[in-house]
């Protein structure tokens, strides 16, 4: 055995011989190198909350916004740039306590300020087709619907979302809804035994599959991702989640629905929040990085994106603060040896092919109907869903002064409702 400072030695002399033959990896020339391949391939990222931000700080009042400058979020024009991204998906979040209640009209309002937002900030663009998002020389803009519980239950309000432009939804967030089950435990409503994924949320991924929208698998539980893996004929996203074997949190995914997904030709758009990439309160890009390749050892670089979650979560890697710092991550897989062809799917192609397939399904469903399928009231706990059916008969009268005795309103309603069906 060689004395510890020969052996140092050693080690020194032969890292600057790699460093002057190889280039220091670290250096210049890798963060060139980087910021070239992201040029070429702007970043598309799977999931932004700035929209629920803009809410939360701003009432949604764009009038109030720098949209180069916001300092409170992560999220703006100068940073999106700097970070080399090319197409956001922006999340209609609405609160899982809007549910039964009024989440389609929140979920519109936010849709609104999205819509808003990509039209009167003048580096963005909205886009609904894969044709677009190769196309545009803006930022592109994307909408997605977060958490099923947004469509209450209604395959025509989904029909909806979709004509004014949404082009992905998840199908719960951390509640369950009457027809898919959550992976998070938060909310009691609506518990699942054995049936994570009813005869109604099977159509609704089917009518996904029909219109042409991105059926999102983050944050539903592992039940239900493998029920909607088994139904889907287009391939699904989990737009924002991580590996479970890396970080074993229950929102992360882990290899058996990898392999699912794979199978699928789907794909996983990693997520940057500390809590499910280390388990912790922090974590840093190596960590992030460690997510990346478990997941290409899985199941191939060509089945990974990036979704990294910012301005919904709160505490990201050091290294990873904001949609500034994206390069950082691309430095350090490229200094993994990760080759550019897999980081070019990575960035962007990933999502394109994805995006692609999910179209190339619907045009093959083109002639199928739309699902006339609803969901059974009694699966519903909502006192806000009218039961459609005709007023009740008359059972009294009103007696006015001076007047003969008159129809009762009762009476009145009826007659009316009557006299509406012979004239149709």
């Amino acid at each position: 055995m060689l004395p510890h400072s020969v052996g140092a030695h050693i080690v020194w002399v032969c890292s600057a011989w790699s460093v002057l033959v190889h280039g220091d990896d670290s250096g210049p020339s890798l963060e060139k190198q980087t910021l070239d391949l992201m040029d070429k391939y702007p970043l598309i990222d799977g999931h932004n909350d700035l929209a629920l931000q803009l809410r939360i700080r701003h009432k949604n009042k764009l009038s109030q916004v720098d949209p180069y400058h916001i300092p409170e979020v992560a999220t703006d024009i100068n940073r999106l740039r700097l970070g080399h991204v090319g197409a956001q998906v922006f999340a209609s979040y609405v609160l899982c306590g809007a549910q039964d209640k009024d989440a389609v009209r929140l979920a519109l309002e936010q849709i609104d300020v999205i819509l808003r937002l990509c039209s009167e900030w003048p580096d963005f663009e909205l886009v609904t087709s894969s044709e677009g998002l190769r196309n545009t020389r803006k930022i592109a803009c994307i909408l997605s619907l977060e958490g099923g519980h947004s469509i209450d239950s209604s395959l025509p309000a989904l029909r909806m979302f979709y004509r004014i432009g949404v082009r992905s939804m998840s199908l719960t967030h951390t509640c369950n809804t009457p027809w898919a089950e959550s992976s998070s435990k938060i909310y009691p409503t609506y518990k699942k035994e054995n049936n994570s994924l009813s005869d109604f949320g099977k159509a609704v991924v089917q009518e996904m599959n029909r219109l042409g929208m991105l059926v999102d698998l983050s944050h539903s539980s592992w039940a239900t991702a493998g029920a909607v893996l088994n139904v889907s004929v287009a391939p699904v996203i989990f737009s924002h989640s991580s590996a479970y074997t890396v970080c074993n949190h229950e929102r992360n995914v882990p290899d058996n629905l990898l392999h699912a997904l794979k199978k699928n030709k789907g794909l996983i758009m990693v997520n940057l929040y500390n809590v499910f990439v280390g388990c912790g309160p922090s974590a840093n890009v190596s960590v992030v990085a460690d997510h990346f390749d478990h997941i290409r050892r899985q199941i191939g670089a060509e089945s990974i994106g990036i979704g990294g979650d910012f301005d919904g979560a709160k505490d990201f890697p050091d290294g990873l603060e904001d949609v500034s710092k994206y390069p950082a991550l691309i430095q350090e897989l490229l200094r993994r040896n990760w080759t550019e062809a897999e980081l070019a799917g990575v960035l962007r192609l990933n999502f394109v092919r994805v995006f692609e397939e999910v179209e190339r399904v619907r045009d093959k469903l083109k002639d199928s109907p739309p699902s006339e399928a609803e969901i059974p009231l009694q699966m519903v706990n909502s006192p806000c869903r009218l039961i459609l059916r005709p007023p009740p008969a008359p059972s009294s009268v009103i007696r006015v002064r001076n007047s003969s005795t008159i129809l009762s309103a009762g009476s009145l309603l009826w007659m009316l409702y009557h006299a509406y069906l012979l004239l149709w």
